[in-house]
């Protein structure tokens, strides 16, 4: 048992030091790096075999450093999210990627999002976008509501000249959905102003309402979201610092009392 507490604890030492957590950064790169030549084929024809090698070889330091870092927590490397989610992209990349799971070979790319859980502050913002999502989904539904009220009303009115766009329900919201994303609208508003000039009002409306409104409560609920996030992080610390005093103030109480 006291050997197994030494060697967790010089695990934690080495993956705690910067070092180790600047080598797992350069090897996400390189092996980022190396998918993205992969999709070259004239340099797949030339270093194929040396690109898929690197790929594996580093792979393979992934599951030692996972191991290492089971070795350093133990059972606690499985209560937290964030070593549960390296383990998730590791593990999709250890599914042989042939026959009906040949589409996972897509998935190696999400080692690419390691990155976010080694540096805090990409976590942070990871956290303040989870935490975001009850206000986020709020929000969509208010926005779907919006979507299909202005798609109902653009296929009575638009829907018998421009079937294209507006001639039923489903083609109505998809043509206003693109208009949300201020994609392509102007030549949609022009071409209906020609059969009704006062489409303008419709259009404007709905731009004002759906894209400049409503697509910044997305922003100020995530905004919001990402702050307290950041205001528990701080609260945390204070709590810890707290203790930490505790604790020295009772240490020092103890001296004082044996020297008395």
């Amino acid at each position: 048992m006291f050997s197994l507490r030494i060697i967790s604890n010089s695990m934690k030492k080495i993956v705690k030091s910067n070092a180790w957590t600047y080598s797992i950064t350069i090897l996400i790169i390189i092996n980022t790096i190396i998918m993205g030549m992969e999709t070259y084929p004239s340099l797949m024809s030339s270093y194929g075999s040396l690109l898929v090698f690197l790929d594996h070889f580093i792979l393979y330091i992934f599951i030692v450093e996972l191991t290492i870092r089971f070795i350093a927590h133990g059972m606690n490397f499985l209560k937290d999210p964030w070593s549960l989610f390296d383990l998730c992209v590791v593990g999709i990349a250890l599914i042989p990627s042939q026959g009906a799971f040949s589409a996972l070979r897509a998935a190696r790319a999400l080692r690419i999002l390691r990155l976010i859980s080694i540096f805090p502050k990409l976590r942070g913002v990871i956290e303040g976008l989870v935490m975001a999502i009850p206000g986020i989904g709020a929000i969509a539904a208010v926005m779907g509501i919006i979507i299909c009220v202005f798609g109902l009303m653009a296929s009575k009115l638009y829907g018998a000249e421009f079937p294209q766009w507006f001639g039923n329900f489903h083609t109505a919201i998809f043509s206003l959905f693109q208009i949300m994303t201020l994609e392509g609208w102007p030549e949609i508003v022009r071409t209906v102003m020609q059969d009704k000039p006062y489409a303008w009002l419709f259009f404007i409306s709905y731009i004002l309402i759906g894209t400049f409104s409503v697509l910044n409560l997305f922003i100020a609920v995530i905004v919001e979201a990402m702050q307290r996030n950041s205001s528990d992080e701080n609260e945390i610390n204070l709590e810890k610092i707290d203790i930490i005093e505790e604790k020295l103030d009772r240490i020092l109480n103890i001296i004082n009392e044996k020297k008395v």
